[in-house]
Formats: C-alpha cells, structure tokens, sequence
C-alpha cells in the first residue's frame, strides 16, 4: 500500500505538506466533535438541573467521575489501538494495516465484555467508597447502572470513529456525532420532561444517541473504506503485532485509568463538602470541559500526526510540529481566561438554571482559577500523547501518577481544611508538576535526542558546505 490511495471525504494528508495547516485543518472537526459532546454532556445537565432540580444534578455528578473512570477504560484502549493503526497507516504497509485492525478488535471486544460484567457488579461498593450521599444514592446508582450496561456501544463508536482518524480523516466522524449529539438532545427532553422517567430517560438517551453514531460510522468504514476492514486472514495470530496493540493499548489504559480514578478520589472530598458544592463542582467542570476543547482537541490531532509520520519516518516534523503547538497553547490560554473573567457567573446560572450563592459563587471561583492554566494543560496532553506516538509507553504514565498522588495529598489534609478552595487550586498546582516531567522526558528520550543530533549534524554539514 502506498498513501497515495484514494482518499476519503475530509481525509488530510499529515505526512506531506505545510505542518501546521494541516495539524489545525485535521483538528477543526475534532475540536467540533468534542465540543459537540460537551454539548449533549450540557445538555444533560441543563435539562436535569432545570427540570428535575438540584438533587438530580448532583446525583449525575456524584457519580460522574466513577463514570468516567470506568468509560476511560474501554476509551483509552481505542487511543491506544489508534496509535498503532496510524503508524502502520503511515508506513505504508497495507497488510499490518488490516492486521493491527483485527487485532484490535479482538482484544477490544474482551476486554470490554469482562469490564461490563465487573463494573456492574461492583457499583455499589464503589459509589459508598467515594461517599455518595444517602439521599441521592439509588438515583445516582440507577443512572450510572444503564449507561454502564451499554459499554460495548461506547467502545464500538470510539474505536470506528478512531479507525477513521488515524488515516487522517476527522471530517466523517463529526458527521456522525452531530446527528448523535442532536438526537440525544432531543430524547433527553422527551423523556424527561414528556414522558417523565427521571434521571434513567438521560441514561437512556446517552446510550441510544450513541449506539447511532457507532452504527453510522460502522456502515461508512465498510461501504467507503476498505483498507480499514480487515480480511480473514488478517485476524490469524500475529504475536509481535498483537504485543504491540495489547502494550500500546493497556498503557493508555493504566494512564487514563490512573487519571480517572484520581477525579474520583477528589471527588471523594467533593462529596464530603455537601449537595450545594457538589452541584456547583458539576457546573464549573461542565464549562471548564467547553473552555478546555482547544487545549485537548490539537493535542488529539497531534497524536495521529506524530503517530503518522513516525510511521514515515519523517522526524523533522515531529519535532517542528511540537514547537509550533506549545506556542499555540500560550497564546489560546490568554484569550479563553479573558473571556471567562468576563462572563463566569452568567454562565454557571445558565447551566444549573439556581440563583443559589453558594452554587455560583464557587463554580465561578473555580473557572477563575483554572482559565489562565488552561495553556499547561495542553502541553500535557500534547505530550503526553506524542510520547505514545513515537512508541513510548511507560513515560507518560508517569505523569498520571503524579496526579494520583497530588490529589491523593489534597483529599487527605487540603480539602478537609481549606474546603473548595482547596479543590480550587488542586489540579493547577498538580499540572505544573506533571508538565516539567513530560517536557524534560519528551526531550531526552532516545529517539526525539536522535532526531536532535541529525539535525545539529545537517545544519553543520549545510554551514560547512559539506554533503547533506
């Protein structure tokens, strides 16, 4: 296979070409798409907050960081396979390609069916280990019970949509999300404001929008992209591929899942500071999550793009395209804080429909803060993934397990002290820790000081006039 095989509908070459066009042409749909899903997250919670009050809102977001540790699981898998897809993609190597898509596969579904089977089991004890509140426990765990039933349809959007991403194609999974995102919206308020079913109607509507997506995503892989539907012989065993696939793959599980379960230890403290706060805590997140979409949108592009032309063996732009993106994340940040300085309490009233004080004056408090850390953020997550993108599994889990044992500090002698300030300042002081070890490991890791000596040595032979 070469990779100048028909392209699809929105499909971006990321191996030739200006590097930053390209980066933010692939990112654009990204960004929309995740902004989209922040939307129906929204949405659900708008609609809960304003039509089945402030105990539902805060039985959603008791729960929600239980929730997203458990999502992150089968998630993290799809990223990691998506890794490996996109460096056989840019290889050029056809038959790996087909290979790395069945063995994903297969290792997908398992591990999904076995995750489905324990969390179900296992809610209850988890949601009275980080202390959800009797009066809102049945509701929170009826809620958490149906969309975590339905993990399989989750894994199953995000590995087809991150199929077709990995070839450089972001376009054609927005398209699917936008009728997703909007079908979900209208069954949240159908079922819960027509046909009353309570928190359970959001539940559902989660599930069903997205099990549509999957299925639309499903139908193009296989009617317009044939290079990603593996054959049969592909799925015979390829042991050094399937290491590759299972050691990429768990490794962005263990990161996400370490970040995950350190939301829900801080959540833990949360819960413990009353229903006001956690309701307040829900809101900001909600728009924090909106405000962020730039600082976590490029960095999933760049991902696939360093993934790609690692692939290619194209190095340069590897290292290029890093600097250009930490000079974006600087200049992003300045322009989101000014603009949540400005309109903060507007909008955590709009979101839980409450002229509380307590509920807006912290959720305020809280997007204060964290806008001007928004920059760090995203040289986090830029690279951190770059790091799995050029084959490095181990290192970028070592930032996660800074914050773990940040908030772990921060549940134990800051928060019950200091309260939701303490909750305030937690993940801007962890994020400046984790930056300064992923930027020191980005640069003096083998393969990105190999590509720094090629170029000192280019550059001399170039001074010199000798051969390049």
């Amino acid at each position: 296979m070469n990779n100048d095989n028909k392209k699809t509908v929105g499909q971006v070459d990321l191996i030739n070409g200006p590097i930053m066009k390209s980066i933010l042409v692939f990112t654009i749909p990204i960004f929309i798409s995740i902004l989209f899903q922040q939307l129906y997250n929204a949405a659900d919670t708008a609609i809960v907050g304003n039509l089945l009050g402030e105990d539902s809102l805060a039985a959603i977001g008791s729960v929600s960081s239980l929730f997203d540790l458990i999502v992150h699981v089968a998630t993290g898998l799809c990223s990691g396979f998506g890794i490996v897809i996109a460096r056989s993609y840019g290889s050029g190597d056809r038959e790996r390609l087909g290979r790395s898509v069945a063995g994903a596969l297969i290792i997908g579904v398992f591990t999904v069916i076995i995750l489905t089977i324990i969390s179900i089991s296992c809610l209850p004890y988890l949601m009275r280990l980080i202390n959800t509140p009797d009066a809102i426990f049945d509701e929170a765990l009826s809620y958490i019970r149906i969309v975590t039933s339905f993990l399989i349809v989750t894994f199953s959007y995000n590995l087809f949509s991150g199929m077709l991403r990995s070839i450089g194609n972001s376009f054609m999974p927005l398209v699917f999300l936008i009728i997703s995102s909007v079908t979900n919206i209208i069954l949240d308020y159908s079922f819960i404001a027509l046909l009353h079913t309570g928190v359970e109607g959001a539940a559902v509507a989660t599930v069903i929008s997205q099990g549509l997506s999957a299925l639309l995503c499903l139908v193009y892989l296989i009617r317009k992209v044939d290079i990603l539907i593996p054959k049969r012989e592909h799925f015979s065993l390829d042991v050094g591929l399937m290491k590759e696939l299972a050691g990429q793959g768990f490794a962005m599980v263990l990161l996400t899942s370490i970040v995950s379960l350190s939301s829900v230890i801080l959540q833990s403290g949360i819960n413990g500071l009353g229903k006001e706060t956690i309701a307040a805590h829900v809101a900001s997140r909600k728009l924090f999550s909106l405000a962020a979409l730039p600082f976590i949108s490029l960095p999933n592009s760049v991902s696939v793009f360093i993934s790609q032309n690692r692939g290619a063996d194209k190095g340069e732009r590897i290292i290029r395209a890093m600097n250009y993106c930490y000079i974006f994340f600087a200049a992003c940040a300045v322009v989101v804080s000014l603009v949540i300085w400005n309109i903060a309490p507007i909008l955590v009233h709009l979101i839980t429909g409450s002229d509380n004080p307590v509920i807006i004056t912290n959720g305020s408090r809280y997007l204060y803060v964290l806008g001007p850390f928004l920059g760090v953020l995203g040289v986090i997550n830029t690279t951190r993934f770059s790091l799995q993108g050029i084959g490095y599994k181990i290192i970028p889990v070592v930032s996660s397990v800074i914050e773990l044992i940040g908030k772990i500090l921060f549940v134990l002698f800051l928060i019950p002290r200091y309260e939701y300030g303490a909750v305030i300042w937690c993940e801007p002081v962890i994020w400046l820790f984790m930056a300064m070890q992923l930027i020191i490991a980005w640069y003096s890791n083998d393969y990105i000081r190999g590509l720094m000596h090629r170029r000192e040595a280019y550059n001399a032979n170039a001074v010199s006039g000798g051969p390049d």
